[in-house]
């Protein structure tokens, strides 16, 4: 594990890497040092063979409360106003979002207590979320004069237009039931259960053969945003790429054979 002080841990068990955000004092807002940090950690994982799964987590009682709004006060001062810093900071930020998606892992959020704005766009940019059925959601920047622009792009790509709207619109929080509804997250269970609950799922991912994972989650998000003519071309070339693959051969043999699934190969 890292430094115990350090804006972000890393620990590594059973083919899973829990990631956590470990600034509780400021809700584990993403400051520069958090993202900078959330960034190396996240391009140290995309290289390690050995974490078949992601799962990002919030130390203390909360999830992410998004930006950092004293830190970027501070830059008012600047000869531009902070113009520059606002700019750099959300390309930072935005350039960490695309990590998760681009990573060859699935990502799962582990959310409790608030995930506001950034904090949202974090969990809508996850592949995958479970929450407490105590934690709430919201893009409330609208609520103090700065629109959620950025958390808007991962929101409006999980659920639908008017449900993103009224988010973005009404900055309310939203509890962890009607997010599953919306299809913010996939589920929520007691609090107690959160860990157990996300780390359940995660073993599930870690059971399942490399290759189509990372397969699979590429070819998800390149697809999304194809016509479905182009869609159709990409995923057939993508599934006879699986199927070349050693461990789908033996797979697929074993299927046909009621056998057990073989123990997969790290790539």
């Amino acid at each position: 594990m890292d430094h115990v002080d350090a804006p972000v841990l890393l620990e590594k068990s059973d083919g899973i890497g829990t990631v956590t955000l470990n600034r509780p004092k400021s809700l584990n807002a993403l400051s520069e040092d958090m993202l900078a940090a959330l960034q190396s950690t996240l391009d140290e994982i995309a290289t390690d063979k050995a974490i078949k799964v992601v799962i990002l987590r919030g130390a203390g009682s909360h999830f992410c409360a998004g930006h950092n709004l004293k830190e970027m006060t501070a830059q008012r001062g600047d000869a531009d106003g902070g113009q520059a810093y606002f700019n750099s900071l959300f390309e930072t930020c935005s350039r960490m979002m695309l990590t998760i998606t681009q990573l060859p892992q699935p990502v799962i959020a582990q959310v409790q207590g608030i995930a506001t704005a950034a904090g949202c766009q974090l969990v809508a940019t996850c592949d995958l979320a479970v929450a407490a059925d105590t934690a709430t959601f919201a893009t409330s920047g609208v609520n103090i004069g700065l629109f959620c622009s950025t958390p808007m792009v991962a929101l409006s790509r999980n659920v639908s237009r008017k449900m993103a709207m009224e988010m973005l619109l009404l900055g309310e929080f939203q509890p962890a039931a009607r997010a599953v509804e919306m299809g913010l997250i996939n589920q929520a269970v007691p609090e107690s259960e959160l860990s157990e609950a996300t780390r359940a799922m995660a073993a599930k991912i870690v059971s399942k053969a490399p290759v189509a994972v990372k397969i699979g989650k590429e070819g998800f998000y390149k697809q999304a945003t194809m016509s479905l003519e182009a869609a159709y071309a990409f995923a057939g070339a993508a599934m006879a790429e699986n199927m070349m693959a050693r461990d789908t051969e033996a797979g697929i043999k074993a299927f046909l054979n009621k056998e057990p699934m073989p123990d997969w190969a790290e790539n």
